[in-house]
């Protein structure tokens, strides 16, 4: 990277007059930036309060539907999600921004208009795919806008519209449902279209509309909030392409002959893809789900690939990240509370329909509440606490992992049991808040196992695991056990939560391990050859 002396604040910058950091305009950018966070998890988590819609009027299976929501945006959003990410440090991220809002927005539109089960899947798919674009770009905007002793807090706000989208979600989704499918219901709706139809165009149609005003915005000089300017990289698409053809099936053969793998090189990957075909196929045969399980086969095939390049062009950073027992111990552990969390998310809405008898407008009024104001408490308190304790201890974060392990595990059996809904609704609020702490103490220890140069691909190997473990398997898993169970939400429910019995006994292991991993970075990254 090279490093000169950066502009002067309302010197001409790379796009204009550069704004001083940390000033009025940078709290704007960030403004604009949690609404599209909140448009993110807006079209994504939708599909929820949908659920029972969709399912009576497409004739879908409660495991198809769980693909839809975590698999088929999961694995593609994980993939895309790494050479997007490298686009984001070398191109202009307020356009990456604006194009992937408007192409996850169109895709949301388009989703509106499937017939079945195929069509739906590939808009999920183009779902995921756009919305790998906006987080890398707007962490880095972020940073540039806003001081190191304030990112903390700046990013905590952003992450703030995940709670509000998947609360506006519910909210918005069951009000238009219910009215919509209510209207018509004796003169049969406009164009044949019903009313989760119609909730996919009022939800997507606005994001096109944000993304010509997120194009508007000013991009920040690299480096300015730092004292230090990087000049722009002048072929940023081949710099994305490369990163592309590494993780993308089949161009990753292309890209081994490129880099001049060897013969062994060559093996090592065709192998791993033989074994993880075989794996799918299995998978395929006993759960009836072949979409599933081809799905996960490209995403773990994917990240093989991945993981080989890494290896190929950065050992210390491949050493650290894959050599590392904690990097494992926390992958796991964090990741099956992930599976948990996810398949919550997903599918506490449509149990409360399905077997409390809510209407799809009330359920999304109170679950969409409880989602915004519990989540966006439980994800500020699991980063407060998990850093009040790492300075009084050096596994203090594990701790607070163990705690949202085990702690749901009575409140959910009781939610997901009892008879009695003001209970479950009112249990629903500290269950949901406690599955939500996990976010900030599982991203902070991983990066403390790396040096900052890597700190980069240390995301990228933390976003994957998430994604597989949670997001890819969880929603589809308790929706698999529904399937075969005659859609009793309840049990398959309940069932799920007990995942969170390993994910406590991978983050025990943590405890012995972190404390001497995290003192033996430096010395192990020497090992492998980086000059420090």
């Amino acid at each position: 990277m090279s490093e000169t002396t950066p502009p002067e604040r309302g010197a001409a910058g790379p796009s204009g007059t550069v704004p001083a950091p940390d000033g009025p305009y940078a709290r704007y950018v960030l403004g604009v930036l949690v609404i599209v966070y909140v448009f993110n998890f807006l079209d994504r988590q939708i599909l929820s309060i949908l659920n029972e819609a969709i399912k009576a009027d497409l004739g879908l299976r409660d495991d198809q539907l769980g693909f839809l929501y975590g698999t088929a945006f999961a694995v593609f959003y994980a993939v895309f999600g790494l050479p997007l990410g490298r686009l984001a440090d070398v191109w202009d991220r307020r356009r990456l921004i604006a194009w992937g809002l408007a192409f996850w927005s169109a895709m949301t539109v388009l989703s509106g208009f499937a017939r079945n089960f195929g069509q739906l899947s590939a808009a999920r798919i183009g779902v995921g795919i756009g919305e790998a674009s906006a987080s890398p770009a707007a962490y880095s905007m972020l940073a540039d806008y806003f001081p190191a002793a304030k990112r903390a807090t700046v990013l905590a706000i952003y992450s703030s519209g995940i709670y509000i989208g998947i609360g506006l979600s519910l909210g918005i989704g069951g009000m238009i449902v219910d009215r919509w499918d209510t209207a018509f219901a004796d003169t049969g709706p406009p164009f044949g279209l019903m009313g989760w139809q119609v909730a996919f165009f009022a939800v997507g149609a606005p994001g096109l509309l944000l993304a010509l005003w997120v194009a508007s915005l000013r991009e920040p000089v690299r480096g300015m909030a730092d004292g230090i300017y990087t000049p722009p990289e002048p072929h940023p698409f081949r710099v994305f392409f490369r990163e592309l053809r590494a993780v993308v099936p089949p161009f990753t053969l292309l890209h081994l002959w490129l880099e001049k793998a060897g013969p062994r090189g060559f093996a090592i990957n065709l192998g791993a893809a033989a074994l993880i075909a075989l794996g799918a196929w299995w998978l395929a045969t006993v759960t009836g789900s072949p979409a599933q399980w081809i799905a996960v086969g490209i995403g773990l095939y994917a990240s093989a690939s991945w993981a080989q390049a890494l290896g190929m062009r950065d050992r210390p950073t491949f050493t650290l990240l894959l050599k590392t027992p904690s990097v494992w111990w926390t992958g796991l552990g964090f990741g099956l509370i992930a599976f948990v969390g996810y398949a919550l998310s997903y599918w506490t809405a449509p149990f409360f329909i399905r077997t409390h008898g809510m209407s799809t407008a009330n359920a999304g009024f109170i679950l969409g509440g409880t989602a915004a104001s519990a989540g966006f408490l439980g994800i500020m308190l699991g980063g407060w606490v998990s850093d009040w304790l790492k300075q009084r201890s050096p596994v203090g974060r594990i701790w607070v992992g163990l705690f949202v392990a085990l702690v749901p595990l009575p409140i959910g059996y009781v939610v997901f049991s009892t008879e009695h809904l003001w209970l479950a609704l009112l249990l629903n609020f500290p269950l949901v808040m406690t599955t939500a702490m996990w976010i900030g103490p599982g991203a902070s220890t991983m990066q403390d196992l790396v040096l900052p140069r890597m700190r980069g691909a240390c995301g990228a190997l933390f976003l994957l695991m998430m994604t597989f473990l949670g997001l890819a398997l969880g929603p589809y898993t308790v929706g698999q056990i529904s399937t075969w169970m005659d859609g009793n939400l309840s049990y398959a429910v309940l069932l799920g939560l007990l995942v969170n019995i390993p994910a406590a006994l991978c983050l025990l292991m943590c405890l012995r391990t972190l404390p001497g991993d995290q003192t033996s970075v430096l010395a192990r990254a020497r090992a492998a050859g980086e000059s420090v």
